[in-house]
């Protein structure tokens, strides 16, 4: 018997109601719920391979994409589920089987105070012009932090915000400001071609998906020198993973005049990591919040001296708000969020964090 869409409904509400961030489904295998960081196999019959091809048609909006499933190797999308909430979806083939994966987004945009974030995240968000980069693994919530700080402008700010999403997430509503949501492949071909478009459709506020190749960056950083605030995601671990990243993209001829223009135009990196409560029953972000000083703009100018980058991050916590991981994670730790293993566990430096819980350096 064909695998229904109701029988689809009835695994994502499950999903939802458990507090799942993906669920993965194989072919002759039980789907799996990500629960807590952690894969959990659901008390289900194992899915057949037909049941794959049949959830995947569920998903697929195209009907000539659905005549070709037997040809099809993967593709990236997103579906609506009415009242529950939307997933984002990436349907592959693995070893002449079947797969999708799922990750779950919820109806309701989070704010920054829900998500746990620390206050200076809506000040960062506020920012006149510049590059905003949130940095992190994939499934570290980069993209539920994003949406807390496009809603907080939204709120705050009559502002038009052009976003650029492979695919669209959280879907905002009209409040003070006006947000115009592009899908990549359904809006769009690509995110070069949107962002050099983007220019001419007289945002305030640029959201760009993913910085994934050396023209989106260039196009990127244009538009903050133009005056406009973009936001963007790298899976990079840190700020200065990041500022090496951007770089990296470019020839070897244009990187002086690139690190440059990332010192003059780099607002802001938040770069996170979720960590588990103490209580077992979800997950907090831990976050590097960096946000460029004239020492920082110079660190990044200077080959020899990005490494200084760490210790103005770490010295900023009193005055700009900025901080890094192993400090959050000490607040984390003194407010009862994270047990001392956790924590240990997350620390960039196991060693500094014990210090500092000791004798407060940081």
């Amino acid at each position: 018997m064909a695998f229904s869409k109701e029988d689809f409904v009835k695994l994502v509400k499950s999903a939802v109601a458990n507090g799942v961030s993906d669920i993965h489904i194989r072919t002759n295998e039980r789907p799996c719920f990500r629960l807590r960081g952690d894969l959990v196999p659901v008390k289900i019959n194992p899915y057949t391979y037909e049941d794959v091809i049949d959830i995947a048609k569920i998903l697929i909006k195209d009907e000539k994409v659905k005549e070709s499933m037997d040809t099809l190797k993967e593709l990236d999308g997103s579906y609506a589920i009415p009242k529950l909430c939307r997933v984002r979806f990436n349907f592959l083939r693995y070893q002449s089987k079947a797969g999708i994966i799922l990750r779950i987004i919820n109806a309701d945009i989070p704010s920054s105070e829900a998500l746990g974030l620390p206050s200076v995240i809506n000040k960062i968000a506020l920012a006149h012009k510049g590059l905003v980069l949130v940095t992190g693994a994939t499934g570290s919530g980069k993209s539920s932090t994003l949406a807390a700080m496009i809603n907080h402008v939204n709120e705050n700010e009559a502002v038009h915000i052009l976003t650029l999403e492979d695919p669209v997430e959280y879907i905002h509503p009209v409040k003070k400001a006006r947000i115009t949501q592009r899908e990549i492949g359904e809006d769009t071909d690509d995110f070069a071609g949107a962002l050099r478009s983007a220019l001419r459709q007289d945002p305030d506020i640029i959201l760009i998906g993913e910085m994934r190749d050396a023209e989106t960056i260039s196009i990127a950083i244009k538009a903050a020198e133009t005056g406009h605030l973009v936001f963007g995601t790298v899976h990079t671990t840190d700020a200065l993973n990041t500022v090496g990243r951007l770089i990296s993209m470019f020839p070897p001829e244009e990187q002086d005049a690139v690190r440059a223009r990332i010192a003059d135009n780099l607002y802001a990196t938040v770069s996170q990591r979720l960590l588990k409560t103490v209580d077992g029953k979800g997950r907090v972000a831990a976050q590097e919040i960096m946000i460029t000083s004239p020492g920082i703009r110079e660190a990044i100018q200077d080959p020899n001296k990005i490494n200084e980058i760490y210790t103005y991050i770490r010295k900023g916590k009193q005055g700009t708000g900025t901080q890094s991981f192993d400090q959050h994670i000490t607040d984390l730790y003194k407010a009862g969020k994270i047990s001392m293993e956790e924590a240990r566990a997350n620390a960039s430096s196991p060693e500094d964090f014990e210090r500092n819980l000791m004798f407060g350096e940081e």
